[in-house]
């Protein structure tokens, strides 16, 4: 069966959805407060690979950047952030169109699920302190059907 990665046109496809999410976050006026402590040079393509290996793609991230411990820290700490959050779901959602994915595909659907769980769940696990995410975690896998465990 064909890997989500493989779908979205592997790291070109997710390169272009993470500049596409990463122009529509920075227009936003909550979602790029986050980002006004500035960023990597490099976070589209560290996205882009973080990403890639979530969905079935190579290890990339893991083997150049680092593990999922240190991306979850990188977004915790800040307390509860929920309309930041829907704010950077919706931004995904657009992004999908911009790179032609519509409403109705089963690949947007997927993608719109991975990046809401993400979103919500992993990178929300740690609100209070990033001290208090675990050393060692890995970067979770997505498929067609969700989390894999």
């Amino acid at each position: 069966m064909e890997t989500v990665y493989t779908a979205v046109g592997g790291s070109k496809g997710l390169l272009r959805l993470a500049e596409a999410w990463h122009a529509r976050v920075m227009a936003d006026e909550v979602v790029g407060h986050a980002f006004g402590h500035g960023f990597h040079p490099q976070h589209t393509e560290r996205l882009a690979a973080y990403w890639a290996e979530a969905l079935g793609g190579p290890t990339l991230y893991s083997d150049q950047y680092g593990d999922e411990t240190s991306v979850v820290r990188m977004h915790s700490g800040n307390g509860p952030h929920e309309e930041m959050d829907g704010r950077a779901i919706a931004c995904f959602d657009r992004a999908l169109e911009d790179v032609g994915l519509t409403t109705g595909e089963p690949l947007r659907q997927v993608l719109h699920d991975y990046f809401a769980w993400a979103t919500t769940t992993a990178m929300a696990r740690y609100p209070e302190s990033a001290d208090d995410v675990p050393e060692g975690l890995s970067i979770p896998r997505w498929s067609w059907d969700g989390l894999q465990r």
